[in-house]
């Protein structure tokens, strides 16, 4: 073959074997699932400061309203050390909406989850899958149950109050202006509520106690117009009633004004639970007795401040108990130590 007719000959062989071979690589690439794609992204090492998410209750609630502030506060102060997302939900019963923003923050491949669940149950499942995908998580405020966390094959550390002691020293505190057998109410938050079952069971620890009786337990979930009515109608059912022991102050809210309404100011005392801002003045006047302050500008702080150290590597999860105050007209002004990191 002449030399004219072998050079495009060669030519034309070695752009076929360019584009054979790139049709080779481009088929492999196309047979890679997405699936596995998706994996090794998930998969990438972080890096940068953790991104942690605060997760409340009810925003329509002081007591988290100031929880939020606190802890919006505390990463301001420590925006070197970490970021933060803070959500919360529309009220106390919105447990749909909890989970979703859970989901939302896994699906996000957030370090650490920060959450005052609003039930002790329901919320399980889906913290259990968070801490399966790698998240943190940290559980403040209401503690979630034990037995379903065991069924779930998880162990979730719990960092906040001992609500029942807490209850338990605002029972003792009325106690003390009542005498044996005079009849008493209590307004209880959600009744599948851990910390709004050891409220109520603190509560009736120095009832009983005291030899006073429990004329009615209702639920108030947690909020002024439902414990309201609740108050409204156990003071019309019990003319004799000498006391309404709310298990938050947002109840207690409620049960004042019932009280005012039935024109029994002088005859029916009333006690909360939280110490928010909204119940001071009443404390200060008489119309609360007592109010147990679980210090809400920090207890997010503690929790986060834990899952910190977890991530870290400077802790091992376990549950870290934080202060809890009895409040009366004697100290509501003077407040309470306490102490920068509850854990």
């Amino acid at each position: 073959m002449k030399a004219h007719r072998i050079l495009p000959f060669l030519g034309t062989l070695l752009l076929s074997l360019l584009l054979l071979n790139g049709c080779g690589k481009t088929e492999e690439s196309s047979k890679t699932p997405a699936s596995e794609k998706a994996g090794k992204e998930a998969k990438a090492p972080k890096s940068g400061k953790p991104r942690i998410a605060l997760i409340m209750k009810s925003l329509a609630n002081e007591f988290f309203i100031t929880m939020a502030d606190g802890a919006k506060a505390h990463q301001k102060q420590n925006a070197d050390q970490y970021d933060l997302e803070v959500n919360g939900i529309k009220d106390e019963s919105d447990l749909q909406q909890q989970v979703a923003l859970v989901n939302q923050m896994i699906a996000t491949q957030v370090d650490a989850i920060v959450i005052a669940p609003a039930d002790s149950k329901a919320l399980v499942h889906v913290c259990a899958q968070a801490q399966k995908a790698g998240i943190t998580v940290v559980n403040i405020d209401n503690k979630l149950d034990e037995a379903t966390l065991k069924a779930e094959g998880v162990q979730i550390p719990f960092v906040g109050p001992d609500n029942r002691a807490g209850a338990r020293a605002v029972g003792e505190a009325l106690a003390k202006v009542l005498q044996p057998g005079d009849p008493v109410a209590i307004i209880e938050g959600i009744t599948t509520a851990f910390n709004g079952q050891q409220r109520r069971l603190g509560f009736e620890d120095a009832l009983k106690a005291a030899g006073l009786t429990i004329v009615s337990t209702q639920s108030g979930q947690w909020e002024t117009e439902k414990a309201n009515n609740v108050a409204s109608a156990i003071l019309s059912a019990n003319p004799q009633l000498k006391a309404l022991l709310c298990a938050n102050d947002n109840m207690a809210l409620g049960a004042v004004a019932a009280v005012k309404a039935a024109g029994r100011q002088d005859q029916v005392r009333v006690v909360g639970f939280d110490n928010i801002a909204a119940l001071r003045d009443l404390v200060r006047s008489g119309a609360v007795l007592a109010t147990a302050d679980q210090h809400g500008d920090q207890l997010a702080v503690f929790g986060i401040e834990y899952a910190l150290q977890i991530l870290s590597g400077l802790a091992t999860p376990q549950d870290k108990q934080t202060p809890v105050d009895l409040i009366t007209k004697e100290t509501v002004d003077a407040g309470a130590a306490v102490p920068k990191s509850g854990v």
